[in-house]
């Protein structure tokens, strides 16, 4: 019922709207049929192409965090330091472990040499002497995982552990991307997949941020998720320091091209279902015209399926147009077309 009422009040501004002289010049563009791209739209993701998440190799609390999300860091950096009294314990034992069995090998080796024992003593003992020094190299590894470095040269995405906390092995600490090489991964459906074969080129939109970026690199993924039936693209992102992983977009597949008449999104006056633009006669009369529109083309167009033909001038600005009409104050005179 709303949006009848919105409908109805807008089409008695259609009929409202006057053929009154513009008393000053207001921007204006001719609407003529040209070639534009066709597209289909898919909703997508920004994701980093290189990215890693940090994880602990050993129990322990966060004794120390030295980064937070949105650093950036160089490989080899500290990030957090893990409590490894446990660590050093184990590696102690495995020390002395490893200097018993040493002196046991050489006292063996040498009685051999002189006839007391047999050979197969020395084997035992060498296989002993073996398995600590493993132990030994083993333990001296698993002390240093307790300090946790940047495994590249990037920036902090998020941190998934506070001071204080319970490390565990395996439980993520870090994920750290690069941000020179970022790319949008759309879904698309089987049935859009034979259009999908000779698409190049992209149109990449963030609408939050009413920004468009042009891509020349489509990538088809040779594979289809056995879930949804649906086939993964990756589009290259060029540089643009606005975008990080896990935003929205999407993405312009560019598959053809046409003759379209289309006119400026930005001059399009709506409410509810309707849709009209302000137009200006040659002689600088203004009139409200009601549109049947289609679907957005190219960056900031709408295709004109009814209401609009060749040659109409249409006023850009319709805020400004609709100033100038209440200015002048002349009586209104429908648009009869």
């Amino acid at each position: 019922m709303k949006t009848n009422i919105h409908c109805i009040a807008f089409i008695g501004l259609v009929l409202l709207g006057s053929a009154a002289h513009a008393g000053e010049s207001l921007p204006v563009v001719t609407v003529k049929p040209h070639a534009v791209d066709l597209t289909f739209p898919a909703e997508a993701v920004v994701e980093a192409i290189q990215q890693t998440t940090v994880g602990a190799q050993l129990p322990g609390r966060v004794l120390e965090v030295k980064a937070d999300a949105g650093q950036t860091v160089k490989k080899g950096e500290v990030l957090m330091r893990i409590d490894a009294r446990e660590a050093a314990e184990a590696a102690r034992a495995a020390e002395a472990q490893y200097a018993n069995a040493k002196v046991n090998y050489e006292r063996t080796k040498s009685l051999v040499a002189q006839k007391f024992m047999s050979a197969a003593a020395l084997d035992k003992a060498k296989a002993d002497f073996d398995a600590a020094s493993a132990n030994r190299s083993a333990a001296g590894a698993s002390q240093s995982h307790a300090t946790i470095l940047a495994p590249i040269t990037g920036v902090v995405a998020r941190r998934h552990a506070e001071l204080g906390d319970m490390a565990m092995p395996g439980a993520p600490l870090f994920t750290i991307y690069q941000p020179g090489g970022l790319r949008v991964t759309a879904s698309i459906p089987q049935y859009r997949l034979s259009e999908m074969r000779g698409v190049r080129t992209a149109r990449i939109e963030f609408p939050e941020l009413g920004k468009w970026i042009e891509s020349t690199a489509v990538q088809l993924l040779p594979t289809a998720d056995v879930g949804t039936h649906v086939s993964q693209v990756r589009v290259t992102l060029p540089i643009f320091p606005e975008a990080t992983p896990g935003m929205f977009a999407r993405v312009h597949f560019v598959t053809g091209r046409s003759e379209k008449l289309t006119v400026p999104a930005a001059a399009v006056l709506r409410r509810g279902e309707v849709a009209a633009v302000y137009v200006q006669s040659a002689d600088e009369r203004l009139s409200l015209r009601q549109l049947r529109l289609g679907d957005a083309v190219g960056q900031g167009e709408i295709e004109v399926l009814a209401g609009l033909a060749a040659g109409d001038r249409v006023v850009t600005d319709p805020v400004k147009a609709a100033i100038t009409l209440k200015g002048v104050g002349e009586k209104a005179q429908p648009d009869r077309r």
